[in-house]
């Protein structure tokens, strides 16, 4: 049994997912009524997204702060099994949230036999619910999750980084990946959730730029997967 099965942490998760739905189903509703509405796309509603952040990207986000807008069970097993997969020993997590995504890394992290995963909160009651999450999950001696902007927390993350994900304000994507970058060695993996951010994609699909990148199927979650090959 792997620690992601165990009952510990595969019964907190599954609260956790139920409580997310719960929490967040009147934002995601207001989002499909919004297309179904107006016909807009989700790339249109990015740009809303986009022009609010790039006033004010912490007043953007705090009027969220009680939205988990979490990871779905199925993507967070795609975390875990890509952290496996790598053999990651150190992870960089952009955007904590209520820490569903870090439980399903640090478990990897655990797994692998020990390793420092680094997270980014700008929301103080996030980074409070999260890091009581992981010590509910026994995870917790894995974690450093730090509180406030990622472009100051996460300026000096330690030794060489194996698996980045990306995963909080839009209009950040970029900027934090080239922060990150000078410590993502050879093979490291970056996974974009919602990776709409067109200078982001962009970017990461340049192979000029290091990396080889795609989507993967689901379009509509925009989640990129990209590998530092250079």
């Amino acid at each position: 049994m792997n620690t992601l099965n165990s009952s510990r942490v595969a019964e907190l998760l599954q609260a956790l997912h139920g409580e997310a739905e719960a929490a967040d189903r009147e934002h995601v509703e207001a989002m499909q009524a919004k297309i179904t509405a107006s016909g807009a796309s989700i790339e249109t509603l990015v740009a809303d997204l986009l022009a609010d952040e790039r006033a004010d990207y912490h007043a953007a986000y705090r009027e969220r702060a009680g939205n988990f807008l979490a990871v779905s069970p199925d993507y967070g097993r795609f975390l875990y099994a890509m952290a496996r997969a790598c053999k990651a020993t150190r992870i960089v997590e952009f955007g904590t949230s209520m820490g569903i995504s870090t439980i399903y890394l640090a478990a990897a992290l655990r797994d692998n036999g020990g390793g420092h995963l680094i997270g980014s909160e700008m929301e103080d009651g996030k980074v409070a619910r999260a890091r009581a999450n992981l010590e509910a999950a026994g995870l917790a001696d894995l974690v450093d999750i730090r509180a406030g902007d990622a472009l100051e927390t996460l300026k000096h993350v330690g030794g060489e980084v194996d698996l980045v994900l990306v995963d909080g304000a839009f209009s950040l994507y970029l900027p934090v990946l080239k922060l990150l970058e000078p410590r993502l060695q050879p093979g490291a993996v970056i996974l974009g959730e919602n990776a709409f951010e067109p200078a982001y994609q962009a970017y990461v699909r340049n192979p000029a730029n290091g990396y080889v990148s795609l989507a993967l199927p689901d379009k509509d979650r925009g989640n990129e997967f990209s590998v530092k090959v250079a």
